[in-house]
C-alpha cells in the first residue's frame, strides 16, 4: 500500500482527539504559554487575525472571547463543526468565520489581516518548499506592519517524550525516534495514537531561514514549555496559583535561551511582514 501523508495526517485528527488535548498535562501549559506569548506579540483587541491549521479553535474562540475578529481556517471538517458549535456558544464573541482550506492557498485577500497564526501547518507540512508556501502566503495576507506567529515541534521532542513516557521500550517507537533525529520527518506506520501522526520536527535555528526564505522579518523564536513539561505533576503546579506563577515566570525568563529551545515540545516563531 503506497503511503500517503494527507490522509495519514487527515486520519489521525478525525478521531476527534485535538478538541480536549490543551486541557489538561503538558497540553495546558502550551495553552498557558502560548496565550501569554499571543498577549504579548498580537496588536491589540479588534484587530483582524487569521487562524490558519487552528484546529477546533480553542485559540482562536479564546482571541475572539478578548475582542479580536478571527477567521478560522483548518484541512479537517470535523475541526472545523466542532469549532462552529463552540463559537455559537459565546453569542457576541465567537468567531466571524470558520471554514476548510490549505495553509498553502488561504482564500483571503491580499493584506487583510493584522495577524496570522500558524499554530499547527509548519509541522505537517513535511516538505520545506511547502512551508515556505505556507510561510509565504500568512506574509500575502498580512498587511504591512502585521505579525505572523508559527509554531513548531522540536527535533527532540519524541527522544524526550520516549523517555518520559516509557515509549521508547517499543522497539516501532525506538524507530519513529531513529527517523526524527536523522531528518526531522516523523512518519507513524504503527498507527499508534500516542505516537502522533505524519509530521517534521524543527530545529530551533531553522525557523529564522524558513522565514527569511518568505519574505518575513524573523524576530525571534521562543521556547513554549521549555523543559517544565516533563514535570509529572504539572496539573498541580498549574492549578495552585503561587506554583503556577512561578512556573511561567521561570519559563518566561529562559524562552530565549538557545542552550535550552530544543528542550521545549513546541517552538514559536515571531516574524513580520515589512
Amino acid at each position: 500500500m503506497t503511503w500517503n501523508p494527507v490522509e495519514d495526517i487527515a486520519s489521525f485528527y478525525a478521531k476527534g482527539l485535538e478538541r480536549d488535548r490543551l486541557a489538561s498535562g503538558h497540553g495546558a501549559l502550551e495553552f498557558a504559554r502560548t496565550t501569554m506569548l499571543l498577549d504579548r506579540y498580537l496588536p491589540g483587541p479588534a484587530s483582524d487575525v487569521i487562524d490558519v491549521g487552528g484546529g477546533p479553535g480553542r485559540y482562536a474562540l479564546w482571541l475572539a472571547e478578548r475582542g479580536y475578529r478571527v477567521h478560522l481556517v483548518d484541512p479537517v471538517p470535523l475541526h472545523i463543526e466542532q469549532a462552529r458549535i463552540a463559537s455559537a456558544s459565546q453569542p457576541g464573541r465567537g468567531l466571524a468565520s470558520a471554514e476548510t482550506g490549505d495553509a498553502r492557498e488561504l482564500r483571503f485577500p491580499d493584506e487583510s489581516a493584522d495577524a496570522v497564526l500558524l499554530l499547527g501547518p509548519l509541522y505537517h507540512l513535511p516538505e520545506r518548499d511547502d512551508r515556505i508556501r505556507a510561510l509565504s502566503e500568512a506574509r500575502r495576507v498580512c498587511r504591512p506592519g502585521g505579525v505572523v506567529i508559527a509554531a513548531a515541534i522540536s527535533r527532540f521532542a519524541s527522544a524526550i517524550d520516549g523517555l518520559r513516557g516509557g515509549y521508547l521500550a517499543d522497539p516501532a517507537f525506538a524507530g519513529i525516534v531513529a527517523g526524527d533525529l536523522q531528518d526531522g520527518h516523523h512518519r507513524n506506520p504503527s498507527g499508534h495514537p500516542a505516537y502522533f501522526t505524519t509530521a517534521y520536527f524543527h530545529r530551533p535555528e531553522e525557523l529564522a531561514a524558513e522565514c527569511d526564505a518568505a519574505g518575513l522579518t524573523h524576530q525571534e523564536t521562543l521556547a513554549v514549555e521549555g523543559f517544565a513539561w516533563l514535570l509529572p505533576d504539572l496539573d498541580q503546579w498549574l492549578a495552585d496559583d503561587a506554583r503556577r506563577a512561578v512556573l511561567l515566570s521561570t519559563l518566561a525568563q529562559l524562552e530565549a535561551e538557545p542552550a535550552l529551545m530544543g528542550a521545549s515540545a513546541h517552538l514559536l516563531c515571531v516574524a513580520r511582514r515589512d
